[in-house]
Protein backbone atom coordinates (compact mmCIF):
# COMPACT_ATOMS: atom_id res chain seq x y z
CA UNK A 1 0.00 0.00 0.00
CA UNK A 2 1.43 3.35 -0.50
CA UNK A 3 1.93 6.20 1.96
CA UNK A 4 -0.16 8.47 1.09
CA UNK A 5 -3.69 6.83 1.43
CA UNK A 6 -5.42 7.86 4.51
CA UNK A 7 -7.53 5.22 5.96
CA UNK A 8 -11.16 6.27 6.61
CA UNK A 9 -12.79 4.83 10.14
CA UNK A 10 -15.42 2.26 9.50
CA UNK A 11 -18.36 2.70 9.17
CA UNK A 12 -19.51 1.32 13.24
CA UNK A 13 -17.16 3.64 14.26
CA UNK A 14 -18.49 6.95 12.67
CA UNK A 15 -22.41 5.83 14.18
CA UNK A 16 -20.71 5.68 17.93
CA UNK A 17 -19.55 9.30 17.45
CA UNK A 18 -22.21 11.33 19.15
CA UNK A 19 -21.69 15.40 17.61
CA UNK A 20 -21.48 17.52 21.25
CA UNK A 21 -23.22 20.52 19.80
CA UNK A 22 -25.46 21.05 16.49
CA UNK A 23 -25.45 24.30 14.90
CA UNK A 24 -26.69 27.04 16.53
CA UNK A 25 -24.47 25.74 19.76
CA UNK A 26 -27.12 23.88 21.07
CA UNK A 27 -26.35 20.10 22.45
CA UNK A 28 -26.77 17.81 20.36
CA UNK A 29 -29.61 15.06 21.47
CA UNK A 30 -28.73 11.64 21.96
CA UNK A 31 -29.77 8.96 19.27
CA UNK A 32 -32.00 6.38 21.32
CA UNK A 33 -30.41 3.07 22.68
CA UNK A 34 -31.38 -0.10 21.05
CA UNK A 35 -32.14 -2.38 23.93
CA UNK A 36 -29.44 -5.64 24.19
CA UNK A 37 -30.65 -9.16 24.10
CA UNK A 38 -29.42 -11.54 27.03
CA UNK A 39 -26.73 -13.08 26.68
CA UNK A 40 -26.97 -17.01 27.49
CA UNK A 41 -23.95 -18.24 29.45
CA UNK A 42 -21.25 -20.44 27.79
CA UNK A 43 -22.09 -24.56 28.49
CA UNK A 44 -18.80 -26.92 28.45
CA UNK A 45 -18.93 -30.43 28.29
CA UNK A 46 -16.76 -32.08 31.47
CA UNK A 47 -15.91 -35.77 32.01
CA UNK A 48 -16.43 -37.33 35.00
CA UNK A 49 -12.39 -37.42 35.59
CA UNK A 50 -12.10 -33.46 34.69
CA UNK A 51 -14.69 -32.73 37.27
CA UNK A 52 -13.16 -35.00 40.07
CA UNK A 53 -9.97 -33.30 39.61
CA UNK A 54 -11.63 -29.67 39.84
CA UNK A 55 -13.23 -30.78 43.07
CA UNK A 56 -10.06 -32.38 44.35
CA UNK A 57 -8.74 -29.20 43.50
CA UNK A 58 -11.36 -27.11 45.40
CA UNK A 59 -11.22 -29.44 48.32
CA UNK A 60 -7.47 -29.00 48.32
CA UNK A 61 -7.72 -25.07 47.97
CA UNK A 62 -10.32 -24.29 50.72
CA UNK A 63 -8.32 -27.29 52.97
CA UNK A 64 -4.97 -24.49 52.38
CA UNK A 65 -7.45 -21.27 52.83
CA UNK A 66 -8.75 -23.18 56.15
CA UNK A 67 -4.87 -23.48 56.89
CA UNK A 68 -3.94 -20.41 56.56
CA UNK A 69 -6.30 -18.83 58.40
CA UNK A 70 -5.84 -21.16 61.38
CA UNK A 71 -1.90 -20.03 60.97
CA UNK A 72 -2.55 -16.84 60.75
CA UNK A 73 -5.34 -17.01 64.24
CA UNK A 74 -2.42 -18.80 66.06
CA UNK A 75 0.29 -16.12 65.38
CA UNK A 76 -1.85 -13.53 66.56
CA UNK A 77 -3.39 -14.94 69.49
CA UNK A 78 0.58 -15.65 70.02
CA UNK A 79 1.85 -12.28 69.04
CA UNK A 80 -0.92 -10.78 72.13
CA UNK A 81 0.16 -13.39 74.51
CA UNK A 82 3.57 -12.71 74.60
CA UNK A 83 3.22 -8.76 74.58
CA UNK A 84 1.03 -9.36 77.68
CA UNK A 85 3.84 -11.75 78.76
CA UNK A 86 6.81 -9.29 78.43
CA UNK A 87 4.53 -6.37 80.04
CA UNK A 88 3.93 -8.61 83.26
CA UNK A 89 7.17 -9.47 83.50
CA UNK A 90 8.57 -5.98 83.22
CA UNK A 91 5.98 -4.81 85.88
CA UNK A 92 7.03 -7.67 88.22
CA UNK A 93 10.94 -6.44 87.97
CA UNK A 94 9.83 -3.12 88.47
CA UNK A 95 7.51 -3.69 91.52
CA UNK A 96 10.44 -5.83 92.75
CA UNK A 97 13.23 -3.25 92.65
CA UNK A 98 10.45 -0.78 94.48
CA UNK A 99 10.20 -3.20 96.98
CA UNK A 100 13.88 -3.35 97.33
CA UNK A 101 14.21 0.58 98.39
CA UNK A 102 10.54 0.92 100.75
CA UNK A 103 12.95 -0.11 103.54
CA UNK A 104 15.37 3.09 102.18
CA UNK A 105 11.88 4.93 102.30
CA UNK A 106 10.83 3.77 105.76
CA UNK A 107 13.95 4.57 107.18
CA UNK A 108 14.17 8.15 105.85
CA UNK A 109 10.70 8.98 106.56
CA UNK A 110 11.84 7.91 110.42
CA UNK A 111 14.57 10.52 110.22
CA UNK A 112 12.57 13.39 108.57
CA UNK A 113 10.32 12.92 111.47
CA UNK A 114 12.47 12.93 114.46
CA UNK A 115 11.80 15.61 116.67
CA UNK A 116 14.98 17.83 116.69
CA UNK A 117 16.87 20.92 115.68
CA UNK A 118 14.99 21.81 112.50
CA UNK A 119 18.03 24.13 111.51
CA UNK A 120 20.42 20.93 111.43
CA UNK A 121 21.65 21.08 108.23
CA UNK A 122 21.96 17.46 108.16
CA UNK A 123 18.26 16.81 109.27
CA UNK A 124 17.50 19.36 106.43
CA UNK A 125 19.60 17.22 104.11
CA UNK A 126 17.50 13.79 105.08
CA UNK A 127 14.51 15.78 105.04
CA UNK A 128 15.39 16.42 101.06
CA UNK A 129 16.51 13.03 99.97
CA UNK A 130 13.43 11.96 101.63
CA UNK A 131 11.55 14.11 99.48
CA UNK A 132 12.87 13.41 96.47
CA UNK A 133 12.65 9.60 96.77
CA UNK A 134 9.12 10.37 97.68
CA UNK A 135 8.95 11.85 93.84
CA UNK A 136 10.87 9.83 91.76
CA UNK A 137 8.30 6.77 93.40
CA UNK A 138 5.35 8.99 92.39
CA UNK A 139 6.64 9.72 89.09
CA UNK A 140 7.21 5.65 88.62
CA UNK A 141 3.19 5.20 89.20
CA UNK A 142 3.61 4.26 93.27
CA UNK A 143 1.64 5.14 95.95
CA UNK A 144 2.12 5.25 99.61
CA UNK A 145 -1.45 4.42 101.15
CA UNK A 146 -2.24 5.72 104.96
CA UNK A 147 -5.59 3.62 105.67
CA UNK A 148 -5.55 5.53 109.20
CA UNK A 149 -9.49 5.89 109.66
CA UNK A 150 -10.63 3.72 106.90
CA UNK A 151 -12.32 0.30 106.77
CA UNK A 152 -10.16 -2.93 106.77
CA UNK A 153 -9.24 -3.85 103.36
CA UNK A 154 -7.84 -7.68 103.59
CA UNK A 155 -6.74 -7.25 99.49
CA UNK A 156 -4.87 -3.75 101.12
CA UNK A 157 -4.11 -4.30 104.67
CA UNK A 158 -2.29 -6.55 107.00
CA UNK A 159 -3.97 -6.27 110.26
CA UNK A 160 -0.78 -7.14 112.84
CA UNK A 161 -2.60 -6.20 116.26
CA UNK A 162 -6.62 -6.03 116.70
CA UNK A 163 -7.85 -3.38 120.03
CA UNK A 164 -11.39 -2.06 121.09
CA UNK A 165 -11.35 0.97 120.68
CA UNK A 166 -15.15 3.25 121.39
CA UNK A 167 -13.58 6.20 118.98
CA UNK A 168 -13.54 3.77 115.68
CA UNK A 169 -16.29 1.78 114.47
CA UNK A 170 -15.55 -2.16 113.96
CA UNK A 171 -13.54 -2.58 111.51
CA UNK A 172 -11.77 0.84 110.81
CA UNK A 173 -7.89 0.62 110.67
CA UNK A 174 -6.78 3.60 114.23
CA UNK A 175 -3.11 2.72 113.92
CA UNK A 176 -0.57 2.21 110.70
CA UNK A 177 2.67 0.64 111.83
CA UNK A 178 3.97 0.65 108.48
CA UNK A 179 1.88 2.19 105.22
CA UNK A 180 1.54 0.22 101.89
CA UNK A 181 2.06 0.73 98.58
CA UNK A 182 0.24 0.47 95.23
CA UNK A 183 1.72 0.44 91.32
CA UNK A 184 -1.38 1.19 89.93
CA UNK A 185 -3.70 -1.39 91.28
CA UNK A 186 -0.98 -4.20 92.25
CA UNK A 187 -0.05 -4.27 95.71
CA UNK A 188 3.99 -3.76 96.56
CA UNK A 189 3.63 -4.03 100.05
CA UNK A 190 0.34 -4.49 102.57
CA UNK A 191 -0.24 -1.73 105.40
CA UNK A 192 0.68 -3.32 109.01
CA UNK A 193 -2.72 -1.66 110.71
CA UNK A 194 -4.25 -2.15 113.79
CA UNK A 195 -7.85 -2.58 113.43
CA UNK A 196 -10.58 -1.79 116.33
CA UNK A 197 -13.29 -4.10 117.04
Amino acid sequence: MSKNKKEKPAPMDEEKKEPMEQEGGQPAKEAPETPETPETPETFTVTREQMEKMEALAAQQAALNDKYLRLAAEYDNYRKRTAREKESTYQDAKMDTIKSFLEVYDNLERAAQQAGDEENVHKKGMVMIFRQLEAVLEKMGVTAEDPTGLAFDPLKHSAVMHVDDENFGEGIVSQVFQKGFLLGEKVIRFASVQVAN
